[in-house]
């Protein structure tokens, strides 16, 4: 069937079809094949809306965050449909349950002022230079993170309602003295031990095998000596990534840039102002008389102004630039033009100011020789993901209409096929190792069975490979003499623990009726006493055992990550509780009971609200 669609696509029908299809894109749209009905929202939880556009942000936003902390690791689950459907509907659920939160913040008329806002942004340690708010910096970093100050307010408004909620449920969480002194005790505790340690390779070495029990073994466990099916692999990788080592930027391309953008590399004009600030307009016009008449302003800002964050410094604001500012206040502070002018009283959301300009900062371009190298590398990614796309849609025309070799696709991306030897599936090597690629060499039956190539297969944002298969081994049962070895040794091991088993029975009945002779005679030793808690990998048994009595000793087994038979005698019990860790105990546990506390009311909100998902066909 794939080779008569191969020799019809040049036909007419074929290409009147593919232009039909086309054009129901173009018209319908793309999403409209990936999604279901007209519905541009995500969710909708009770009443409120949540957009595709938030949402396509919000995955945006946490699929970066989980790339740069796992790295190659996170870009194989991604290339996963599986894990992706499952980390856009956590995406999603975190949204939905923001939204509740605010929902429930709103309905206990709970509310954040702008004056609140304001203050709490100027107070952000990440946008302060020397310990004061920098105009610059906040800009800059809401830029890079894709927020107007306005989109940025509102973020922090609905943030600050969550943290009520948050808070409250926090502050009314508690623990009792006796809960913790409980629990610091059990956690606390630790036990005084020596082992001994009984190797099974030790018994497993005396074990002498017939071939007949050989045999006997090689047969009836034949599925543990299975050679999986494996495949000789020829693939071919293009990555943005290495197209852009390649990519020379000139002088003069990195130039012509800094000039069409220099919007990107300039500082916008700035602003120090002082201001008064109160409620009442007849006031504001009376202080306003005052200052015409002479009257200090930084000493009347400091009696008369109700903005508790400039007041105690007489009225003086940070440099602000367009933008910051309520738009009422800022519209009249940059018309004043002369350094010391006051404007009129100017009504805001703040209530009346009286504005004073103290000094002026003007547009100011970075020189290029400071942005070269980031210019440079803006073109470089530039041209590496457009050389990347065309090649791509090179590589699939030509990959198909080639279908049985990868030469004439290699030469298409100035490249070479490499070639695997046999491999399991779960041999391959790194770059086509993804989810992805075991589909295409396991299930595509025109890759696996007939050795055609593959279609473009994406292993990694801007990064994909075409694979074929050159050659299958089947899975088969290995021969006996190629196994022998390890056939002999799986069954000496098991030979071996039944023996050790049994001996360390009686070893240890003999050490509970205070018998150590059968542990001389076995040639094994208690080491010197050691002191273990809860976290040592002995500790599931060590801590299961009775506590000693009157001073004697209690005796116990287990084993080790080795298999080995360890035999274990417990000599002490001891508890001491520091204050400190009883401290963090405490404050653990009402964490923990917060945690329980927000689950427990999300769960509520949810049953009480009509919450629609919109994204199952994505």
């Amino acid at each position: 069937m794939m080779d008569r669609l191969r020799e019809g696509v040049n036909s007419i029908a074929i290409k009147i079809i593919l232009g039909v299809i086309i054009l129901s894109f173009v018209f319908a749209g793309v999403s409209s094949y990936l999604v279901s009905g007209k519905n541009n929202s995500a969710a909708k939880v009770g009443d409120t809306k949540i957009s595709r556009v938030a949402f396509d942000k919000a995955y945006q936003t946490e699929r970066n965050r989980m790339q740069s902390q796992l790295g190659d690791y996170f870009s194989n689950m991604i290339s996963d449909p599986g894990y992706v459907a499952s980390f856009k509907r956590s995406v999603l659920e975190k949204m939905v349950n923001d939204v509740l939160i605010k929902q429930y913040a709103q309905s206990l008329g709970l509310r954040i002022s702008d004056s609140h806002i304001r203050q709490t942004i100027l107070d952000i340690p990440q946008f302060k230079s020397d310990g004061k708010f920098n105009q610059e910096t906040y800009q800059s970093l809401l830029r890079a993170n894709g927020f107007t100050p306005d989109s940025f307010a509102e973020q922090m408004r609905s943030d600050m309602l969550k943290s009520q909620i948050i808070d409250a449920i926090q502050t009314s969480e508690f623990s009792l003295e006796s809960e913790v002194t409980a629990q610091a005790s059990l956690f606390s505790q630790k036990r005084d031990i020596r082992t001994a340690v009984m190797r099974v390779d030790d018994y497993a070495k005396k074990v002498k095998l017939s071939d007949d029990e050989i045999n006997e073994y090689y047969k009836t466990h034949q599925n543990d000596f299975m050679r999986p099916e494996q495949f000789k692999v020829s693939y071919i990788e293009l990555s943005a990534k290495k197209l852009k080592a390649k990519i020379k930027v000139s002088d003069e391309e990195s130039r012509k840039y800094y000039q069409d953008h220099q919007d990107q590399y300039s500082t916008q004009e700035q602003l120090k102002v002082s201001h008064i600030l109160v409620k009442d307009k007849n006031e504001a016009e009376d202080i306003l008389k005052q200052l015409k008449a002479g009257k200090n302003f930084s000493a009347l800002a400091k009696d008369k102004s109700q903005d508790p964050g400039s007041a105690k410094q007489g009225g003086q604001l940070d440099w602000f630039e367009h933008g910051v500012m309520d738009p009422a206040f800022e519209k009249a502070a940059f018309a004043l033009k002369k350094i010391g002018g006051l404007s009129d009283v100017v009504k805001s959301t703040f209530g009346y100011h009286i504005i004073r300009l103290d000094g002026m900062k003007p547009s100011v371009v970075k020189p290029f020789d400071e942005v070269k190298s980031d210019i440079a590398s803006t073109l470089s990614d530039e041209k590496a993901a457009d050389s990347f796309y065309k090649l791509q849609s090179e590589l699939e025309k030509v990959a198909f209409e080639s279908p049985d070799s990868l030469d004439d696709a290699a030469k298409v991306i100035d490249s070479k096929a490499q070639t695997t030897d046999f491999v399991s599936i779960n041999e391959l090597p790194k770059v086509i190792s993804s989810s992805k690629v075991k589909d295409a060499l396991m299930n595509n039956p025109e890759v696996k069975d007939e050795g055609l190539n593959s279609s473009v297969i994406e292993i990694a944002p801007e990064d994909v490979v075409v694979v074929r298969v050159e050659e299958v081994r089947p899975e088969q049962v290995l021969a006996l003499d190629k196994v022998h070895d390890k056939v002999v040794a799986k069954l000496s091991r098991i030979k071996g623990e039944q023996e050790a088993s049994s001996v360390a029975q009686k070893l240890l009945a003999s050490l509970q009726q205070g018998d150590q002779s059968l542990l001389k005679k076995n040639q094994l030793a208690f080491g010197k006493s050691s002191s273990i808690d809860r976290s040592s990998p002995l500790s599931h048994a060590v801590f299961a055992m009775k506590k000693p009595e009157n001073g004697g000793v209690v005796y116990g087994q287990t084993k080790d990550q080795n298999g080995d038979i360890v035999f274990v005698e417990l000599i002490k019990v001891t508890t001491e509780v520091n204050e400190q860790f009883s401290k963090s105990l405490a404050a653990q546990m009402v964490r923990s009971g917060s945690q329980q506390d927000m689950k427990d009311l999300l769960e509520v909100l949810r049953s009480n609200t009509d919450i629609e998902y919109y994204l199952t066909a994505q």
